[in-house]
């Protein structure tokens, strides 16, 4: 399957080969959005899902007592294996 964004009307070449079927999950969002009828409904639905998973991410931190400097520091910083 290939995929392909449209932004502002001028077309992104986003194309993707897709080599796994979708999970229930993904395609229950894909139906979801397919019947949207205003830009509102998505954004309302998008902000629904990142509402959603800043909650989780918050209490998961908290289980493991990360404060937000230590978030920082870990989203900052970079564990790549360095190429000799």
């Amino acid at each position: 399957m290939f995929i392909c964004t449209e932004i502002n009307n001028s077309t992104i070449m986003a194309t993707a080969m897709i080599n796994q079927p979708l999970n229930d999950t993904q395609i229950l969002l894909l139906q979801t959005f397919s019947q949207m009828k205003s830009v509102r409904e998505k954004e309302d639905v998008q902000s629904l899902l990142l509402n959603y998973y800043r909650e989780r991410v918050d209490t998961q931190a908290n289980q493991l007592h990360l404060s937000n400097e230590k978030i920082e520091e870990i989203l900052n910083s970079h564990y790549r294996t360095p190429y000799k």
